[in-house]
């Protein structure tokens, strides 16, 4: 079955502070019932001061991020749904729960990964 991806860029969210708690509250909630209905893989937030450290082919390791880069994910969602419309139902409750747009994208079929995942 197909994986999306539903993130968020960093600086697409934007509610006063106090709205925080009932902001993670229903966010939480959709997280719930994607879990409850067999469709949720993973997810997670990335902070605002996390550090990104970009490595090279070679290994090496430099200072980022990169000046030039302004859009930095912000958080994500993966479920594992039969379409893309699905997929963007998802999206969309994620999108009322946080307060911010989503955007949808589907990662490239693995069988390896399949079954990695299937272990």
């Amino acid at each position: 079955m197909p994986r999306y991806l539903i993130s968020f860029d960093r600086g697409w969210m934007s509610f006063p502070e106090e709205d925080l708690p009932n902001v993670s509250k229903a966010a939480h909630a959709v997280i719930e019932e994607a879990k409850n209905t067999g469709v949720f893989v993973f997810s997670g937030g990335i902070a605002d001061n996390e550090k990104t450290t970009p490595v090279t082919v070679d290994g090496m390791v430099t200072d980022g991020p990169y000046p030039e880069s302004k859009e930095q994910v912000g958080g994500f969602t993966i479920v594992e749904v039969p379409t893309r419309a699905d997929a963007i139902e998802w999206a969309a409750k994620i999108a009322a729960a946080c307060r911010c747009a989503q955007e949808v994208r589907e990662f490239l079929p693995d069988p390896r990964v399949d079954e990695w995942l299937a272990r």
